[in-house]
């Protein structure tokens, strides 16, 4: 099928009016609409706006690709608008896109279809092209620009440079399948040809996976190039060097993609790993990534359990107690199911999922059996256990002698592989262990004791100071390594029994969105359209304790942006640890405000923490921002 099939007369608008991202989407789905392609248009736009929440469309370079499959769609279309001042679309490279192509694929579309929308990708990657449609004066002259390039990318179509350099494989994936896909095998093909390298691009997309890697091909490529965004299949690669980056790279960094391919600049990929755990890769590195993993898996055990036992305190600080007045039977079940089981849980499921995340399911049971003696077994002195300073040990301790187990019985015949996994790797990996954290978990627990009693004893400028430091940090990377730091502390002194250290944290953590929504509120002329949109997002993001939601904002502008919201937050952190503000629960932002420990007083105190760090970002924000023309 051709793609003048899919962009008619009736799908082009050579001069659209819209003024933001939102009405260009919504310009165009009326385009759609009014020639008779879609069903429903309400149902369609959901679908673009759900393709723009998992990344921008918006690729640079003047252009725009929303696209979106849908049952809304009768006929798969494409409709084409022109801007000729430019409209700000929240792209790659912070440009104005003038071309807009939007992508109406049915959910049933043909491979031929699909096969027509991704062919167009690849044929915006040409600057004399693109320059065609901003110069055309007619539709007639839009439709043979794209006729006339099609014809020529048919006539090389399939055809490989060969060359006495470097043969590279690359695979290409983007979430959707029908844009960044093409486009990224289209530069990666094109750029290739520039620097003489030979090369052969896989593509992932909506219609499957098309031109596929031959295990001869992979045995002969001196590196192979991964740029996806979403899962593809790895296993294949094991013992090559591998590139691996996000789609987006493919299309604006190609070149040096290419020439790192060339130079064999790429580390080995080894089996048992997926496209996040190559080093270097752009992903974070190996420790930090399995701690997250613990983390990120007992995180609902910590906040379902803190809320629960701060919620019995309702009835009472001693509520649970049966010998006290105040206990309350219901009361009492709430402190059990929070304290007594899933907080119980937290420090062995921690080092469980450490495990697993360093040596896969057999890492697993080790890796619980460890963190659980971490919080049972204790020194002479009888303390409870070496906490979540043990938990981390034991994960990584069982998580790296179940690999070493692994490789060690790797040479025993096929025959037994049946009872590795189900005698062996237990049985070895969970003795070891134990055996291990039996010996030195009691002077870990007094490490850990004499930790969480000097951070308890902390008081006047030493604790505000901390809570400086903990609160700038917060906002430092905005849910990156530093962030987690800070948070993973947080939670390790929760577990410890003191609570002003986690409610400093997420006080400050809120800080960054409420700051730079408040920002975009009082000082419109220094954003964009789209950043006072995002503005009014963040609102709602700083309420959840969603860090994160500054990352549009500090992406477009990170030299103002950061130091703002570091201030902000720095000035936060330190304001509840001035107050002593205690916290049970460690997320939920402003949802879990009324379990704040000390009363009505307590909560004006922490709301007012908040409030002034919010404030002290969005001024700084203001001043340092430029005034967009």
């Amino acid at each position: 099928m051709k793609i003048t099939q899919l962009i008619t007369e009736e799908t082009i608008s050579l001069n659209l009016q819209a003024n933001s991202k939102q009405e260009v989407i919504d310009e165009l789905i009326h385009q759609l609409d009014q020639a008779g392609k879609l069903t429903d248009k309400n149902a369609f736009r959901e679908a673009i706006l759900q393709r723009e929440e998992q990344s921008t469309t918006g690729i640079g370079e003047g252009i725009a690709i929303p696209h979106g499959k849908s049952r809304a769609v009768k006929t798969p279309a494409i409709a084409f608008g022109r801007s000729t001042e430019g409209v700000d679309y929240d792209t790659l490279d912070g440009e104005p896109a003038h071309l807009f192509f939007m992508i109406a694929a049915s959910a049933g579309a043909n491979n031929e279809h699909l096969q027509a929308l991704s062919r167009l990708s690849t044929l915006l990657m040409d600057k004399a092209f693109r320059a065609k449609l901003l110069q055309a004066t007619n539709k007639k002259q839009v439709l043979e620009a794209i006729d006339q390039k099609e014809t020529e990318l048919d006539q090389r179509s399939g055809q490989q440079e060969e060359t006495n350099k470097s043969y590279i494989l690359a695979v290409t994936a983007c979430p959707t399948g029908i844009a960044h896909t093409y486009m990224a095998k289209e530069k990666l093909l094109e750029t290739a040809k520039e620097l003489g390298l030979s090369i052969k691009v896989e593509t992932n997309g909506s219609d499957g996976v098309k031109d596929r890697l031959t295990e001869k091909e992979i045995a002969n490529a001196d590196t192979i190039i991964v740029a996806a965004d979403t899962k593809v299949e790895m296993e294949r690669f094991t013992g090559k060097p591998v590139i691996q980056v996000p789609v987006g790279k493919a299309i604006h960094e190609a070149n040096d993609l290419l020439q790192r391919a060339a130079e064999k600049d790429a580390p080995i990929f080894h089996g048992e790993k997926t496209n996040e755990d190559v080093p270097n890769s752009g992903i974070k590195n190996g420790f930090y990534r399995h701690l997250m993993n613990g983390v990120s898996n007992m995180l609902p055990f910590v906040v379902g359990g803190g809320i629960l036992i701060a919620l019995s305190f309702f009835w009472g600080i001693q509520s649970s107690n049966p010998d006290s007045e105040q206990y309350n039977a219901f009361a009492a079940m709430l402190n059990e199911i929070g304290g007594g089981k899933a907080f119980f849980l937290m420090v062995p499921v921690l080092a469980g999922f450490i495990a697993s995340s360093i040596a896969d399911r057999p890492g697993f049971a080790p890796g619980m059996v460890g963190g659980l003696i971490a919080i049972t077994v204790s020194d002479a002195e009888g303390a409870s256990g070496s906490g979540f300073l043990g938990g981390l040990i034991a994960g990584f301790l069982a998580g790296y002698i179940t690999l070493f187990v692994k490789k060690a019985l790797a040479p025993l015949p096929d025959a037994l592989n049946g009872l590795k996994p189900v005698l062996f790797y237990p049985l070895i990996s969970i003795g070891v262990t134990g055996l291990i954290m039996m010996v030195i978990n009691p002077p870990l627990t007094q490490i850990y004791t004499a930790i969480s009693s000097l951070l308890e004893g902390m008081s006047g400028t030493n604790q505000i100071l901390l809570g400086v430091i903990l609160g700038a940090m917060m906002a430092f990377d905005l849910g990156g390594p530093v962030n987690k730091a800070a948070y993973t502390f947080g939670i390790a002194m929760l577990d410890a029994g003191n609570y002003t250290f986690i409610a400093s944290i997420m006080a400050a953590g809120m800080v960054p969105p409420l700051g730079m929504a408040l920002a975009t509120t009082l000082f419109k002329n220094k954003f964009t359209k789209t950043e006072q949109e995002a503005g009014k997002t963040s609102y709602v993001l700083g309420a959840c304790f969603i860090t994160e939601g500054v990352i549009p904002f500090a992406a477009a502008d990170p030299t103002r942006v950061i130091p703002s919201v570091m201030a902000g937050a720095a000035v936060t952190g330190g304001l509840t640890m001035l107050f002593d503000i205690g916290l049970r629960a460690p997320h939920g932002g402003l949802f879990v405000i009324g379990l704040v420990e000390g009363g009505l007083m307590s909560i004006f105190l922490y709301l007012t923490s908040i409030v002034v760090g919010a404030v002290v970002t969005a001024i700084l924000a203001g001043l340092l921002k430029k005034r967009r023309v």
